[in-house]
Order: structure tokens, then sequence, then C-alpha cells
């Protein structure tokens, strides 16, 4: 019954993430396998119709944008390293826009993001995107609220995905609003993915994601604090070695690193701890130790608080073989 399938269309270009078109593609085709072909219809639109090239150099076949007719229940743009360039793209801005405007939704995967918060589509909006490129998306698009940790969000009819694989995530959360989390657990166990991944995209981007200060003092400083976790980092002794007082040591602090000094400690000395988790078999007294959390309470509280994931399930997924 062809007329009871959702209709989703995958707005592909030269250069986008495979991964971005052929995670979603799965998920509804799966999805639509198990309700004997009554789920979902999906169909890869491009700005030409015709052959179109991945990023990694993979072909596919895609309708064309203007050619595209009828009712359109999900839009979901891919995304891609050639996104910048195709931003700059009025007529592929506007698609974008056209076809938001008649579809039931809009979603995004990785920096597709981009493509919608040029149509307009994420302003006062909440929106994830991928980890690495989230500070240009908010300073590119003042009126989205940009939050660089879910894997997605939903902000209306409007879904965003963060970097590549969250895709799957994304499309898996779509097909159990549409008909059920049995359904989307089954279509899980299927691609054998989680249904509901533990933690944000923060477990993955091993760099602190902030500021580097305009004064070089304070960029020395950032430096000790990296390298000496279990030094005395309190506000007193931290504005002692920039010979500041404290009150405007951590004024300044704030305003370049855009973190406060202690929150600032707190980061660092999370980021020596998952490192020492990854390539090290130390239990967790040692690595709470010498990461300067002091205990093993202290470190299960900071990871939970800033990867929503416990240090063991941590070391599980990303321990190097190496130690």
């Amino acid at each position: 019954m062809k007329s009871m399938k959702r209709r989703v269309l995958i707005l592909v270009y030269p250069g986008f993430q495979l991964l971005d078109l052929a995670g979603p593609a799965d998920v509804f085709g799966t999805a639509d396998l198990l309700l004997a072909g009554r789920g979902y219809q999906v169909e890869p639109v491009a700005p030409q119709a015709g052959a179109v090239v991945a990023g990694n150099g993979v072909t596919v076949m895609a309708g064309g944008l203007g050619e595209v007719t009828g009712p359109v229940d999900t839009l979901l743009v891919a995304g891609g390293l050639s996104v910048p360039e195709h931003v700059r793209d009025p007529d592929l801005v506007e698609a974008v826009a056209r076809l938001a405007a008649g579809a039931r939704r809009v979603a995004s995967v990785c920096n597709g993001a981009f493509l919608l918060a040029e149509a307009g589509l994420l302003d006062g909006r909440r929106a994830t995107t991928h980890w690495l490129v989230a500070g240009e998306l908010k300073n590119r698009y003042e009126r989205v609220e940009v939050n660089a940790d879910p894997l997605y969000i939903e902000d209306g009819h409007v879904w965003t995905s963060a970097g590549v694989l969250s895709g799957v995530d994304l499309s898996l959360a779509l097909v159990a609003r549409d008909h059920g989390h049995r359904l989307a657990r089954d279509v899980a166990r299927g691609l054998v993915v989680y249904l509901h991944r533990p933690g944000g995209q923060s477990q993955f981007s091993t760099p602190m994601r902030t500021l580097t200060p305009r004064s070089e003092p304070l960029r020395e400083l950032q430096a000790y604090i990296d390298a000496n976790p279990t030094a005395d980092l309190s506000v007193p002794a931290l504005a002692g070695r920039v010979g500041m007082s404290e009150r405007h040591f951590s004024r300044v602090f704030t305003e370049q690193t855009g973190l406060s000094p202690g929150r600032y400690v707190e980061r660092s000395r999370a980021d020596t701890a998952r490192r020492l988790l990854e390539v090290t078999g130390h239990p967790l007294e040692r690595v709470a130790r010498e990461s300067g959390l002091g205990s093993p309470e202290t470190l299960y509280r900071v990871f939970r608080r800033h990867w929503r994931i416990s240090p063991g399930d941590h070391r599980r997924r990303f321990q190097s073989k190496e130690k």
C-alpha cells in the first residue's frame, strides 16, 4: 500500500557524507520491512537529478529538488565537508526552505544543520551539530540556541542531530515517535545498534572546547593547569601565579576562556581522567588521585555531570588495547 508510506526525502549534494544518507535510509528501510511495506518511502534528492558523488567517492542516484511534487512527511538534510560551499548557494537554500514549508517535519544530520540555519529554519530554536563545528554554528547564527552535547534535539517539528552516525540515533527516535518504541527497538536490534546510546557526543570529543585567551599569561596558565592536575589549582593560587587579585582574575579568565576558573579546572582534570581511563589499567582510585579529582566518588560525579556516562562505561568503550 504505497499511499500509506511516510515519504522521507534525504537531501544530498556533491561531497555529502555517505553515512548521513546510508544510516537513516537503513533505519527507515528496516522499519518499512518490519511493517510489511507500510512504513517509509526513502528518496534521495539533490540540487540536480542524476548521479551525486559523496565525499568518499561513492556515487548515488538522486532525484532533483525542483521535480519534487506531492506531500512530504520528513525532509532530512545530510551533512558533509562540502557544506560550507553549499550554504552559499541561494537556490539550494531557497529549495530547502520551500520543501520544509510543506513537510510535516524537518531534520538534519551533522553539519547539515548549517543549511537549515541558513534557510532560517532554526531561528529561535534549540539545535545541535557535530561538536567540531558547534561553535561556528553558534557564532554564525546568533538566533540559534546551540547545544553541542546531545546526540539529537527535537524542537517543535524541527530535529537536529550531532556528528555523522548520530543520524542513526535521530532516525530511530523518529521511528519511535511514528510507530512506537517496540518497532524502534526491533529496528535497532536488527541493525545491531543501541536504541538509546548512553551519554552525549562530548564523550567522543577529546579536546576541551574553550576559547584561547588573548592574554599570554592566561594562555601559559591554561597550559600549567592542564599539565599539573594534582597541583593547588584554587582561585587564590591561580590568581597569585598571574599576579592578579582573585576577583579580577576570575572576571578576566571567564571573559577570555568562556569558563570560570573552577569550571575550567574541573574540565581539565576530567579530561586527564578520561585519558588515563583510555590508556591505562589503573584502578579508579588511582585515576581519581592522578587526575586531581581526589576520590572515585568525585570522579563518578564529574563524569556523569560532563558526559552522562560512568567512568567504567567510558573505559569499556574507549580503552586502548595497547597499554
